[in-house]
C-alpha cells in the first residue's frame, strides 16, 4: 500500500463524455461487431465494474478486467498491452478516482462508449469516523435515474461537448474517504450500486441497440436482486447491541450511512498502516463506550494491523470485504455471496438479535 491512494480528482461527481478522437461513422451496432465474434468488447477497470458488466451484459458481452484477482486496485500500474486493449474496446466501464493509471489511459483512449460509474449515482465525503445518519437519500434514486438518461444520451452521439465541471475548493477530490473528498466505495451500499446498474444498462443499451431488450431485462434482474440484498441489510441490522464497528479500511461509509451504523477507521486511506498509540488509544476508549466487539480487516491486505489493535484492546478480529476483488480467499464466489458474507459478519459483531 502506499501514498498513491491519495489521487486527486476534480469534478467527480460530474458527468464525463470522453471521445477525444472521433471515431468517424462507424455505428453503435457496427461496433458491436468487433473483437470477439457479435460480442460488444467491454473493458472493465476493477471487480465491481466486472461484476456489472457481465451480469448485465451477459452472452453479448466479452468483459476484460484491467484488475486481475489478488491484486489491490488503488496501486494497478497498466502493461502497454493493457492500455492498447482498451483503446480495442467497444465500451469502458471504470469508477473515477480510484486508479489514477486507468483513468490516465482512458482520457487517451478515444473509446466512445465510456462510462464513469461515479457519473451515475450521488457521491458523499466520508471521514474515517462515519455515522449512519439521514443525509437525504429519499430523492436519490429518482435523481440518479434522470442522471443516468442524459449520461447516456450524451454517449450516444459523436463529439458531444463535455459539461462543465463543478467547482471545487483546492485540494477537493479524491482521498478514499477522508474529510474533503469524495468517496469512492460507492458499490458497498446496495441501493447506490442498483442506481449504478441501472445507468450502465442504458448505456448498453445505447452501444448496443440490437440487443437492448436483453440488456434491460438483465438490468431489471439484477436491480431486483439488490433490493432483496438491501431489505436483508435492513432487516438483519434493524436490531443489535451496538452500532459501531472498527475497520483497518475506511471503505464502508455508504454502507454504514445506509444501515444507521458508524464506523470507525483505523488509520484511515491506508489499512496496512500502523495506527498510532494514540490512536490505539482511542480506539480502545470508543470500543469500551460503545461496546464495540471486532476490529474488521479486509482479504486483499494484510491482517497485521487488525491483530495489533485487537491484542492492545482484547477485541476480536474479523473479515468485512471491500469487495475489490473476488480471489480463493474471498468468502463468496461474486458481489452477491460476499455481501451476505459480511452481513453475517456485521450481525455478528455488532450483536444482532
Amino acid at each position: 500500500m502506499n501514498v498513491r491512494r491519495l489521487i486527486p480528482t476534480t469534478a467527480v461527481t460530474g458527468a464525463v463524455v470522453l471521445g477525444l478522437t472521433a471515431l468517424s461513422a462507424c455505428s453503435t451496432s457496427d461496433a458491436a461487431d468487433g473483437g470477439d465474434g457479435d460480442k460488444l468488447k467491454v473493458t472493465a477497470s476493477f471487480y465491481p465494474m466486472q461484476f456489472l458488466t457481465e451480469r448485465i451484459g451477459g452472452e453479448h458481452v466479452a468483459v476484460t478486467s484491467l484488475t486481475k484477482p489478488g491484486v489491490e486496485p488503488h496501486d494497478l500500474e497498466l502493461t502497454p498491452r493493457q492500455i492498447g486493449s482498451i483503446s480495442e474496446s467497444d465500451y469502458v466501464l471504470y469508477l473515477k478516482g480510484i486508479q489514477p493509471a486507468v483513468d490516465d489511459a482512458i482520457k487517451q483512449s478515444g473509446v466512445k462508449n465510456t462510462v464513469d460509474a461515479a457519473t451515475l449515482t450521488t457521491l458523499e465525503n466520508h471521514g474515517s469516523e462515519v455515522s449512519g445518519h439521514d443525509h437525504g437519500h429519499e430523492g436519490e434514486e429518482k435523481h440518479a435515474d434522470e442522471h443516468a438518461d442524459e449520461h447516456a444520451d450524451e454517449h450516444g452521439h459523436e463529439e458531444e461537448a463535455p459539461e462543465a465541471p463543478e467547482e471545487h475548493s483546492e485540494g477537493d477530490g479524491h482521498n478514499h474517504g477522508e474529510e474533503g473528498g469524495a468517496d469512492p466505495h460507492i458499490w458497498l451500499d446496495p441501493v447506490k450500486y442498483a442506481e449504478v446498474a441501472k445507468g450502465v444498462g442504458k448505456s448498453l443499451e445505447k452501444a448496443d441497440p440490437d440487443h437492448a431488450a436483453d440488456y434491460k431485462k438483465n438490468t431489471d434482474a439484477l436491480v431486483a436482486e439488490l433490493g432483496e440484498l438491501n431489505t436483508a441489510y435492513e432487516t438483519g441490522l434493524k436490531n443489535t447491541s451496538t452500532t459501531t464497528f472498527i475497520t483497518t479500511h475506511s471503505a464502508f461509509g455508504y454502507l454504514a450511512e445506509r444501515y444507521g451504523l458508524t464506523q470507525q477507521g483505523i488509520a484511515g486511506i491506508d489499512p496496512e498502516a500502523e495506527p498510532s498509540p494514540a490512536r490505539i488509544q482511542e480506539i480502545h476508549t470508543i470500543a469500551e463506550k460503545e461496546k464495540a466487539t471486532t476490529v474488521f480487516f479486509e482479504t486483499l491486505a494484510s491482517d497485521r494491523t487488525a491483530k495489533t489493535l485487537a491484542k492492545d484492546t482484547g477485541l476480536k478480529t474479523g473479515v468485512l470485504d471491500p469487495l475489490e476483488g473476488i480471489t480463493d480467499k474471498s468468502q463468496g464466489a461474486d458481489y452477491i455471496e460476499v455481501m451476505e458474507s459480511n452481513l453475517a459478519a456485521l450481525r455478528k459483531a455488532l450483536g444482532a438479535k
